[in-house]
């Protein structure tokens, strides 16, 4: 074989491995699917009105200008139409809650989302960030290299790999009995890692794919409670972050 035929070969069998790898890539970032109360949740209500901002889902409280407001990366290959229900919720709560888009729905690939979205919001003056899965865990690494730009983390089924103790934030950890990563949401190394005012939310008969409405989660056991038992729980707890940090 020549040696233009060999340099052929070998262009193309590259150009079929990048194929396979972008197919198999395009295969795995498949979205979880929604169920139906996530996509009606799309909407402005009495007490919170909705708007998509460039894939950004943001919800403001009707009562009055909000103050303290939260921003939620969505779990990993969850779209984040499937916190609409919770996050708008929290907004009739009286905060400001955004839930970011991000490339391919893994958070990984845009850890700094919630910039643009403070950025956009001079009027807030105390923020949260926070998420559920792959997306808490970015959150957490978006405060851990932005110190200063946020006062709370909320970790819906979640962690950090990054030591935000000396950041003395407020922070909320909230998770149901049977999700599969407990034993990484509730490790004392892990824990140490969220500093001193840390407020753990334990969900009896709550599982993982329950933190939002979507369907599909691999390897989740069933849930024992509702699911609309369990947002009520996430919302609550959130809800009370938020009150901390927005505390005078």
């Amino acid at each position: 074989m020549t040696r233009s035929r060999i340099l052929k070969a070998v262009a193309v069998l590259l150009m079929a491995i990048v194929a396979i790898g972008v197919a198999g890539f395009l295969w795995f970032a498949q979205p979880q699917p929604l169920l139906s109360e996530a996509t009606v949740a799309l909407a402005s209500t009495p007490g919170a009105t909705f708007q998509d901002q460039d894939g950004t889902l943001t919800y403001t409280p009707t009562a009055e200008p909000p103050t303290t407001g939260l921003i939620l990366y969505p779990g990993g290959k969850v779209p984040p139409a499937a916190y609409a229900p919770a996050a708008r919720a929290i907004a009739e709560a009286g905060y400001l809650t955004a839930i970011v888009d991000v490339p391919f729905n893994l958070a990984v690939f845009d850890i700094d989302a919630a910039q643009a979205v403070i950025e956009a919001h001079p009027e807030v003056t105390h923020w949260a960030v926070g998420g559920h899965s792959l997306g808490g865990s970015m959150a957490a690494q978006y405060a851990a290299s932005h110190p200063g730009a946020v006062d709370g983390l909320v970790l819906w089924a979640s962690y950090s790999a990054a030591d935000l103790a000396p950041q003395q934030l407020s922070v909320g950890s909230v998770y149901g009995t049977l999700d599969g990563g407990v034993g990484s949401f509730s490790s004392p190394a892990n824990l140490a890692k969220l500093g001193t005012d840390l407020t753990t939310t334990v969900i009896a008969g709550g599982n993982h794919e329950q933190m939002g409405c979507y369907t599909g989660q691999p390897n989740d056991p069933p849930a024992t409670i509702p699911r609309e038992e369990q947002q009520r729980q996430v919302v609550a707890a959130t809800v009370a972050l938020l009150e901390r940090i927005g505390r005078p």
